[in-house]
């Protein structure tokens, strides 16, 4: 059966779907970790105005970081989606194979160096 994937063997995509499903339970713990850290910011008494403005900020803070978390998630279920329809290191907008050391770097990726620059480029 021939490699519809990209270029990445059988082998490379089995070793890349393990580093993808590491990193997403590594996300899943932090943002179960976020949540109950969010909750007792949420639960502590503040005594004065400094203690509030701290508590606030912390409580900003960690739920900035699982919508940062949560978005990596997103992308690492779609890369792993790829995977199982053999579409995995194909670039989802020009259908170019995207670089070994792309992919390496960021498994999760969707999008080949050229058009995740002209992706970024458009939204700032």
């Amino acid at each position: 059966m021939p490699n519809k994937g990209g270029s990445l063997k059988k082998k490379e995509q089995i070793a890349t779907k393990q580093k993808l499903a590491a990193r997403r339970n590594e996300i899943v713990r932090k943002l179960s970790n976020f949540r109950n850290e969010s909750k007792e910011v949420e639960t502590d008494i503040a005594q004065d105005l400094a203690d509030k403005a701290e508590s606030s900020y912390t409580k900003e803070f960690l739920l900035s970081l699982s919508d940062a978390e949560r978005d990596q998630l997103f992308q690492i279920d779609s890369a792993l989606r790829r995977i199982e329809r053999g579409e995995f290191g194909r670039c989802q907008t020009c259908q170019k194979e995207i670089s070994k050391k792309r992919l390496n770097a960021l498994p999760w990726t969707a999008l080949c160096i050229e058009c995740q620059e002209k992706a970024e480029s458009e939204t700032s």
